[in-house]
């Protein structure tokens, strides 16, 4: 196997300290850098030949600065970071990760709306604040409790994230609707329908979000959709922030024309002080965790190693740009 320079961008959030990089490192010479600057691309990785990246962005100009290279694995799913395009003109392919993260992602959106539709923090820190031993009766709750059966679950992208999700639902005995642009085979599961993207929106007691970013979808999520949700309805955001219209998606929350939301990440990520959704009524924000357990980060290390050997066997896998060839 020949002898390559492999240049980390951003690995801190995939090996924080617990995740190793040694099946990498034994393919190749490997520097790892835990972030990298978007300023700093070129004269970091002037030599890299395979450069591994996560949230880094490597547009067409910096492709211009980087004469060695001729491999970029994203180590995530998503791979809008790269301008696939501008690679495959070099003869660069570029590989990312399919499969890592779906059930933890799934975990997450139902953490998410049992965290809103029971309230559990919120019950425990009143009990600790003396609440419950001021009652005058056995029980009391502080929001409206509700149970998932029979509610309707929305699911905007029905690839491999979007099934699980659907599955997940299934049993806590909901009905599953779903959008895709590409409907594959139905579940086995019943009840499921595919549904029109407005009449998903105005169906759906929750609306989770599971498809890719793309030029055209940025921002679908704003407020003509958001009018068509119940006022009951909950929605939950675990794919990309782009994807939703944030001051529209604050000001329905704002005016009570939805109940609540739960969004994992946003536009610009860390999140900005001016972002509309930090100061809005029945939100919560987390810190785009829902990929980031253990297991998902081991699997998705195994997995950018294997694409490196892949490409180093002349064999890439997982590519994303046919047109580099």
């Amino acid at each position: 196997m020949a002898p390559a320079r492999i240049v980390v961008t951003d690995g801190f959030t995939l090996n924080p300290g617990d995740n190793p990089w040694d099946e990498i490192g034994a393919l190749a010479t490997l520097a790892i850098y835990e972030r990298i600057a978007t300023a700093e691309l070129q004269a970091r990785c002037r030599e890299a030949e395979i450069l591994i990246v996560n949230k880094t962005r490597v547009r067409e100009e910096a492709l211009a600065e980087l004469p060695r290279l001729r491999f970029i694995s994203v180590s995530a799913t998503g791979y809008d970071c790269v301008d696939i395009e501008a690679a495959g003109r070099r003869g660069i392919p570029v590989s990312n990760v399919p499969v890592y993260g779906t059930d933890s992602v799934a975990q997450y959106v139902f953490s998410a709306l049992l965290h809103v539709w029971h309230n559990i923090a919120g019950h425990a820190d009143a009990v600790k604040a003396g609440e419950w031993g001021g009652q005058p009766d056995w029980s009391f709750w502080k929001t409206p409790l509700i149970e998932l059966r029979g509610k309707t679950m929305g699911i905007v992208g029905f690839g491999r994230i979007g099934r699980r999700v659907g599955e997940l639902a299934h049993a806590f005995g909901m009905q599953v609707i779903a959008c895709d642009a590409v409907r594959q085979t139905a579940p086995g599961y019943a009840p499921f329908a595919w549904a029109a993207l407005e009449e998903l929106f105005a169906a759906s007691d929750v609306v989770s979000l599971h498809c890719p970013l793309t030029a055209e979808n940025q921002s679908f999520v704003d407020t003509n959709l958001l009018n068509r949700m119940k006022p009951s309805a909950v929605l939950i955001n675990a794919a990309r922030g782009p994807l939703v219209n944030e001051r529209d998606l604050a000001g329905a929350l704002n005016a009570g024309r939805i109940a609540a939301a739960v969004v994992d990440v946003v536009s610009a990520e860390p999140v900005q002080p001016d972002n509309p959704l930090l100061s809005a009524r029945r939100i919560v924000i987390t810190p785009h965790i829902a990929w980031a357990t253990r297991e998902a980060r081991q699997r998705l290390m195994r997995t950018t190693a294997e694409n490196v050997k892949a490409f180093l066997e002349g064999k890439p896998q997982n590519v994303v740009n046919g047109n580099y060839l």
